[in-house]
């Protein structure tokens, strides 16, 4: 069993920075798990935002946050991030962090614990 907390959101204004964190917890090691954060504004589709694999060696992002998101992990301390820069407007919603034990990429069925999430507001 993983939990996952989501922590970092807040309002902020267009062009600012912010930087989600998800921490693990649960007795369980998050070293060889995948992480991805996806995101969901209310209505819609959750969206997948990026991925990072065991090791951290690989990255994929959405198109639409590719060049100002960076997701990183830090496997000593059981956390990943994500890094926003110049957030824009349509980056208000909420945030959500996932692990997956096998699978790796923007398929929210991969992964198997999810966060309760982190609203990020941004305005114009």
């Amino acid at each position: 069993q993983v939990k996952l907390v989501e922590s970092g959101g807040r309002l902020v204004q267009a062009g600012d920075s912010l930087r989600l964190s998800c921490a693990a917890s649960g007795g369980t090691s998050i070293s060889t798990y995948r992480l991805g954060w996806f995101r969901r504004a209310p209505g819609k589709e959750r969206e997948f935002v990026a991925a990072i694999n065991a090791g951290g060696r690989d990255t994929l992002y959405a198109d639409s946050v590719k060049g100002r998101f960076t997701i990183s992990r830090n496997d000593a301390e059981n956390t990943a991030y994500l890094q926003m820069n110049k957030l824009i407007p349509e980056d208000t919603v909420l945030y959500y962090c996932a692990t997956s034990r096998w699978g790796y990429g923007e398929d929210s069925t991969f992964y198997s614990y999810w966060g309760q999430g982190t609203q990020v507001t941004v305005s114009s």
